[in-house]
């Protein structure tokens, strides 16, 4: 357990609680203890599903800019490097991921909510790239995960101005999934994760790694990774008992072991 980030875990559910008030800044040391708790949350049988989280006041306030104003470019080059490679740990959690937005999601903030599979936010929300302002622009995976997920268009427009959008536009462009009252946010979250506890753990892992991995492939390749992926699961326990509850009970009868 971090000093700032923890995994706390109950009924099959991870939460990644980020806890560095007042704004859970994403400094080196909040970077560092996000992949140690994603990393943890992977390799735990008893984690099904995982809930970012920063608590009920805000999700995340993007980098902690007094740490990053004062560094060289060098010094910028192994910050830089270190924040993809955190981050990209969490978007490879091999499990379902959501993220429970409060207040504000900005900066390096909402590039940690878009490394999720869901976003759940509050209808209080504000989220956006302000890189702009500070004449820099994102370095977590904004200009990349924020494209393939509301098109380059849309993310130009966030990522030029800089300005800060609220829960029903964000809802509207597709860069939130659901909005919820303020105090229901991390409740919504739990719902959506719990649905998977008890599911095919290595099938939806397989139906992880084919979407996300198809993304960085023409049609064609990413039809052979999802043949590939496919065809594997009939190693599972899961799947042979899956089918057979089908032709004995019909759909939507058979219990899962996860593996």
């Amino acid at each position: 357990m971090g000093e700032f980030v923890r995994l706390e875990v109950e009924a099959g559910i991870g939460t990644i609680r980020l806890d560095r008030p007042p704004v859970n800044a994403l400094n080196n040391q909040v970077q560092a203890e996000l992949r140690e708790a994603a990393t943890e949350a992977a390799d735990r049988a008893d984690v099904r599903a995982v809930i970012l989280y920063g608590g009920q006041k805000t999700f995340a306030g993007g980098a902690d800019i007094k740490e990053m104003a004062a560094k060289s470019y060098v010094e910028m080059s192994s910050f830089g490097a270190a924040l993809q490679a955190s981050l990209l740990v969490v978007a490879e959690l091999p499990k379902p991921t959501v993220a429970a937005i409060t207040g504000y999601a900005l900066g390096g903030g909402l590039e940690l909510a878009l490394t999720a599979d869901r976003r759940i936010a509050g209808d209080n929300v504000k989220v956006g790239q302000p890189e702009i302002q500070l004449g820099v622009i994102p370095g977590g995976g904004g200009t990349q995960r924020l494209t393939r997920l509301i098109g380059p268009s849309k993310a130009k427009d966030l990522i030029y101005t800089g300005r800060f959008v609220l829960a029903d536009e964000a809802l509207a462009m597709g860069l939130v999934d659901e909005v919820v009252a303020p105090d229901d946010v991390y409740a919504a979250a739990r719902e959506w994760a719990a649905q998977f506890v008890n599911g095919p753990a290595v099938a939806l892992k397989a139906a992880k790694a084919a979407i996300d991995g198809g993304l960085d492939m023409d049609l064609r390749n990413g039809l052979k990774l999802e043949t590939n992926l496919f065809t594997a699961l009939w190693a599972t326990e899961d799947q042979r008992a899956a089918m057979q509850s089908f032709i004995e009970n019909g759909p939507g009868k058979a219990t899962f072991e996860g593996k």
